[in-house]
């Protein structure tokens, strides 16, 4: 199978200058944090319980294996722009940035990052936030979606609970990484019911990215744009060992796909018989 290489594009609007100075452990902390995958808040679901879950665990992971790669196939293109948000708190000093970014992705493994405008610390919007982009663009190759995929390869599922939220049913998994490879992650994932996409994740990463961390916190939330569930939040918090706290926000606006094929669905996936996982070809 012949593997697309990544196009790695980011251009910004105006210049800046590289900060000449730095703290080495701050700038690694903050890097280590932009490396993992990417969402905030999420309705409060009114009720949990497995005895309620229609499907097995199997069944969800498989239906879920199988959604996610209909919708990669069928999403060729789209535009929107981003926030980003540092703050940092601790030693040496208080910092913080914030950049203005629009986003254009071309399947199947092109984004081109134009920066609007960008306020705050040097050091953060030179160094952290395009370190950041560039390992979104990276993240695209075959390779390193494969070592990253949300399958049984490289994660196991429990099935901890069926949630019904205003916007609708849900499945609660527990996700364990099987190895300590630091594209995955643990923690908890809701599936929804009817699309079954990954709508909210909350984990921490399964290979501590950094010395300088004691622990990272992720949150992730996803919105429905048409047929496909784009990430509307990220939310992550580190602490350090030296003392202090890194806070870094994503907000995603303004979607619009730009070309997409219809999203068929597998109807037969919610009944027939499947075994775990479900992993991708």
């Amino acid at each position: 199978m012949k593997l697309h290489e990544t196009d790695i594009r980011v251009r910004s609007s105006k210049k800046t200058q590289v900060s000449s100075h730095s703290v080495l452990f701050m700038l690694t902390l903050l890097l280590s944090i932009g490396l993992r995958p990417s969402a905030g808040g999420q309705q409060v679901s009114t009720s949990t319980s497995v005895a309620n879950a229609p499907l097995s665990v199997e069944q969800v992971v498989a239906n879920l294996v199988a959604m996610n790669r209909e919708r990669a196939q069928a999403l060729h293109a789209y535009h929107g722009s981003r926030i980003y948000r540092v703050e940092y708190h601790g030693f040496p000093g208080t910092r913080s940035a914030e950049l203005l970014v629009d986003v254009k992705y071309q399947s199947p493994g092109t984004k081109e990052f134009t920066i609007l405008s960008s306020t705050g610390s040097k050091m953060i919007i030179d160094k952290v936030f395009e370190k950041l982009m560039q390992a979104e663009t990276e993240a695209l190759a075959a390779k390193a979606q494969r070592r990253a995929a949300l399958n049984s390869d490289n994660y196991d599922f429990t099935l901890a609970g069926y949630e019904t939220t205003p916007s609708g049913s849900a499945y609660l998994l527990i996700v364990e990484p099987r190895t300590t490879n630091k594209f995955l992650y643990r923690g908890r994932i809701w599936v929804d019911a009817k699309d079954f996409a990954v709508t909210r994740l909350e984990a921490e990463p399964a290979k501590n990215p950094s010395f300088w961390t004691r622990n990272s916190e992720i949150e992730e939330v996803y919105m429905k744009v048409n047929d496909f569930w784009l990430p509307a939040r990220n939310h992550s918090v580190t602490a350090i060992r030296l003392g202090g706290r890194a806070e870094l926000t994503i907000q995603y606006k303004n979607y619009q796909i730009t070309n997409a094929d219809p999203i068929g669905g597998l109807p037969t996936l919610e009944t027939r018989s499947v075994d775990a996982g479900g992993a991708q070809p």
